[in-house]
């Protein structure tokens, strides 16, 4: 019964399901039912508008890049899904539903011992826990192993998000707003130090290509419209599409630069009244205590830096593809989601478009090769959820190859249950030393 009821709530949608978390929150944290009401249905309108946008995001380059895959005979053996079917798979299964206990009630113990700062309030995004207990349980055969992996998995994404929250919090405007979104939160580790490497090397880091800088230094032609008509165009043109095609793909392209922020403001002023209750709660019930409200990165992707970093990544991914050795995946499905994949690199660059592109290259290099190696299994993941991919062969998406999935299979694989138990000590343990020793963020201190 329990099983079946959160099933239904989950197949509400996220655009249903996180109002439903938000309106409930404001009513626990002390925020009057008609206001945390209306903050719940705004962040419902917020996602509706990101998703009608994302979706044509998906449907306009859509065919653009089926067209560069053949104009240019690219040809790999496995199949990239993209992430978007992630989601469903994971929460047909056990472990999709078991996540979502399991991850509040360790997450409320843990807020209130003053071990994490981050209320993850972001269901969705559970899925991606859920999905490496499905790698785990479908290398080892084991469904409690798979349980058990995905804890420190979401345990990783608290920390994470515990770490970054002055970076993107400081960047993206979210004051009181932690990204919980381990699919975006991954890609920091390596664009911090990649950033303290571009920031030293002669030439380079002399190079600011922002979008503020660019509007600065070209006026009315560095306006983010007219980058995104740009970008639209390019991508056209390498898809050999006609002229009509190339100008609607451009305009395309200028409208989603101009319409994700417009969205993505809905979200905030749903969330401004929850955030200000939420440290008020903390300030009577947790000693004072700072506690962030864990949102999906959804809330980041509109940033004008975000969406041309990402629309240039695409030419770039499918160009490394073909010529890295041992790399089988093709690019595909995950290219119109790469806005999730990297926005949180781009606020580690300060929004430097050439250092992005530069940075989420060799961060897809990794990826290819992770995304590569975890073909089998993921293939396996989709079967144990029964999940029908349309191909016989072995499928991927190249956002499975994130580090965590590397770091977590690889040790499970060669150390099995001993791994499990160590990394989350490891995780714990440094949740602990972050928060309550070195009493890390306790107020909006910037990460370097």
């Amino acid at each position: 019964m329990v099983i079946q009821a959160l099933h239904w709530f989950i197949n509400l949608g996220s655009s249903v399901f996180i109002p439903i978390v938000i309106f409930i929150l404001g009513l626990l944290i002390g925020v009057k039912p008609i206001k945390a009401l209306i903050s719940g249905i705004t962040i419902g309108i917020g996602f509706i508008g990101l998703n009608l946008v994302v979706g044509l995001l998906q449907s306009s380059l859509g065919d653009a890049i089926n067209l560069m895959v053949s104009r240019f005979g690219l040809k790999l053996n496995i199949i990239d899904l993209g992430s978007g079917p992630g989601g469903p798979l994971a929460f047909s299964t056990t472990l999709g539903v078991i996540i979502i206990p399991v991850s509040f009630a360790i997450n409320l113990l843990l807020v209130s011992l003053g071990w994490v700062k981050t209320l993850n309030v972001d269901v969705w995004n559970l899925w991606q826990s859920a999905f490496m207990g499905l790698l785990v349980y479908g290398m080892t055969g084991s469904f409690w192993m798979g349980v058990a992996a995905m804890v420190p998995t979401f345990l990783l994404a608290l920390l994470l998000a515990d770490i970054m929250q002055p970076l993107t919090s400081k960047f993206f405007n979210l004051p009181g707003i932690a990204i919980t979104h381990l699919m975006a939160l991954s890609g920091l580790i390596l664009a911090i130090p990649l950033k303290w490497v571009f920031d030293r090397i002669p030439g380079l880091n002399k190079l600011d290509a922002s979008p503020e800088k660019i509007q600065k230094k070209f006026g009315s032609f560095g306006d983010p419209i007219l980058i995104g008509l740009v970008i639209g165009v390019i991508i056209g043109i390498l898809a050999g599409f006609s002229f009509a095609k190339v100008a609607l793909l451009g305009m395309q392209m200028a409208a989603i630069l101009k319409l994700l922020p417009k969205m993505i403001s809905m979200f905030m002023e749903g969330l401004m009244p929850i955030s200000e209750a939420a440290q008020k709660f903390a300030d009577k019930h947790l000693h004072g205590r700072k506690v962030n409200i864990g949102m999906d990165a959804a809330l980041t992707v509109g940033h004008p830096a975000v969406i041309s970093s990402c629309l240039l990544l695409i030419p770039v991914s499918l160009f490394l593809a073909v010529i890295l050795p041992g790399n089988q995946v093709l690019p595909f499905g995950d290219l119109p989601l790469y806005v999730f994949v990297f926005t949180l690199m781009v606020a580690a660059f300060r929004g430097n478009i050439i250092h992005s592109v530069i940075g989420g290259a060799i961060y897809t290099v990794t990826m290819l090769y992770l995304s590569t190696w975890l073909a089998p299994l993921v293939t396996k993941a989709f079967q144990i959820g029964n999940y029908d991919v349309g191909h016989k062969g072995l499928v991927t998406f190249v956002s499975s190859g994130l580090w965590p999935a590397g770091l977590f299979v690889g040790s499970i694989k060669i150390l099995g249950w001993f791994a499990i138990i160590a990394l989350t000590i490891i995780i714990l343990g440094s949740l602990f030393y972050l928060n309550k020793i070195k009493k890390y963020n306790s107020g909006e201190s910037e990460v370097n």
